[in-house]
């Protein structure tokens, strides 16, 4: 699960946002106040940087699909495959604190398109070493250690810059849009993936090169400065400015309490695409272009949960959106258990998908809000190590689940442990009280 919706306040209404998507967008406002009444769809900068993390996420879920495959032909081990995803999000684990505190002193968007680039080379490496007949295991790990040190950076700067790029009362909107644009990437990725792996194994690593490239072009595009000024305190004593982030989070109860339950969320899904891989390919004999059409497919919800999830959080409360999809999703996810062919995976799949952006679109907007501009990078990255920290972990224990309980079992596992964190949160006071955003500032432990 990535990261989520949040409070009672005005929005862009999607009936006018997708009307307004034919008209020509307007140039970057020169102010604030101009933003505010500018349309999602109409703010040139927001939509360049939407368009080009949407086809870079086109190229991340084709090649979150073929590193699985890949590793599995070449090595015949789900343990192996495990271990390739965990060695991607080892480096966030060890890097996001003080990644967090650079992001705060270093320009966003140059720090963006550097990391960018690093994952351009490292992906291209993976085909022209196959082509030059070169491609071993240590090359894999090579080139997915450098994704995840730069999705480190990137993805810190990426949320730090958003508050920037559009307006307070924009960002449940704005949320809600980039999860339509996750949606999107998750739908075109995969299929393309498993009808490239089909042609040609390295050919997916290939797109996600280009995918990289096409986002660095939409990032030298934008206009609009992705901080704002810094104080000369910034630039010196690290250590200090990893505490002030860390201290500042540790204050806010519900701040805290959701860093630590989605932490458990990532931990339990972390392994889940492995999971259901090794359940398609070695329980109903599923190709790589039919397991890439699964998750296409189940994908598809996502785009109904990006729209419905916008609605959803306008009606309702943070604590009860909160609660409802936790429990919703420990329930699909244990059914997969029960699953008996390929199409039942995808419709829970696809059911799946359509709860899971309301989760993001709630708790992602409402954080982002809360957190003041100068402490984006920091409190954000400290929210992260929490949230994402055991994301290694989870995958390197699906390996293992898989190849001794196999797949079926695992999920129920896992199943168990998403009802207990349903459970926690539904116990929460702090989530069930939780105030819209502007009564949440109000109250804010500074």
């Amino acid at each position: 699960m990535s990261e989520g919706s949040w409070s009672q306040r005005e929005d862009e209404d999607w009936s006018f946002a997708l009307a307004s998507i034919m008209s020509p967008m307007t140039e970057q406002p020169a102010n604030r106040e101009s933003v505010a009444r500018t349309a999602l769809w109409r703010n040139r900068d927001f939509m360049l940087l939407w368009s080009g993390q949407m086809v870079s996420g086109i190229g991340t879920n084709a090649s979150g699909i073929a590193f699985p495959l890949l590793v599995l032909a070449l090595t015949h081990s789900a343990l192996q495959a495990g271990l390739v995803g965990a060695l991607q999000r080892l480096p966030f684990l060890i890097l996001t604190l003080p990644a967090g505190a650079m992001v705060d002193r270093w320009d966003r968007k140059l720090t963006m398109i550097v990391f960018d680039a690093a994952r351009a080379v490292a992906f291209a490496a993976i085909p022209l070493a196959a082509w030059s007949g070169h491609l071993t295991l240590p090359l894999i790990y090579v080139a997915v250690l450098v994704e995840g040190t730069a999705f480190s950076f990137f993805n810190l700067a990426e949320a730090s810059a958003l508050p920037r790029v559009v307006a307070e009362e924009q960002l449940p909107g704005a949320t809600a849009q980039n999860q339509m644009s996750y949606a999107l990437s998750a739908l075109i990725g995969p299929p393309i993936a498993g009808l490239l792996f089909a042609v040609r194994r390295t050919l997916p690593f290939l797109v996600d090169a280009i995918s990289y490239a096409a986002s660095i072009i939409s990032l030298v595009l934008i206009r609009t400065e992705f901080q704002g000024e810094r104080s000369a305190a910034l630039t010196t004593n690290m250590r200090s400015q990893v505490t002030d982030g860390l201290s500042w989070l540790f204050r806010q109860p519900l701040l805290r309490f959701m860093a630590f339950i989605t932490g458990g969320v990532n931990l339990a899904f972390a392994g889940a695409n492995i999971i259901i891989i090794v359940l398609l390919q070695r329980e109903m004999q599923a190709s790589s272009s039919t397991i890439g059409l699964v998750f296409g497919l189940a994908a598809t919800g996502g785009i109904l949960g990006a729209v419905g999830g916008a609605w959803f959080q306008k009606r309702t409360t943070f604590g009860r959106a909160i609660m409802a999809v936790m429990w919703l999703e420990a329930i699909l996810w244990t059914l997969l258990a029960a699953a008996p062919n390929i199409a039942s995976v995808a419709v829970i799949g696809f059911l799946f998908f359509v709860s899971a952006p309301t989760y993001d679109i709630v708790q992602f907007s409402y954080r982002l809000a809360l957190i003041p501009d100068d402490l984006q990078g920091r409190v954000n990255s400290v929210y992260r190590l929490i949230g994402m920290g055991g994301v290694p972990v989870g995958q390197a224990a699906a390996g293992v689940l898989v190849q001794w309980l196999g797949p079926r079992a695992t999920i129920l596992v896992l199943g168990a442990f998403l009802a207990m964190l349903a459970a926690a949160a539904t116990l929460s006071g702090e989530v069930r009280r939780a105030p819209p955003v502007a009564q949440a500032r109000a109250r804010l432990v500074s």
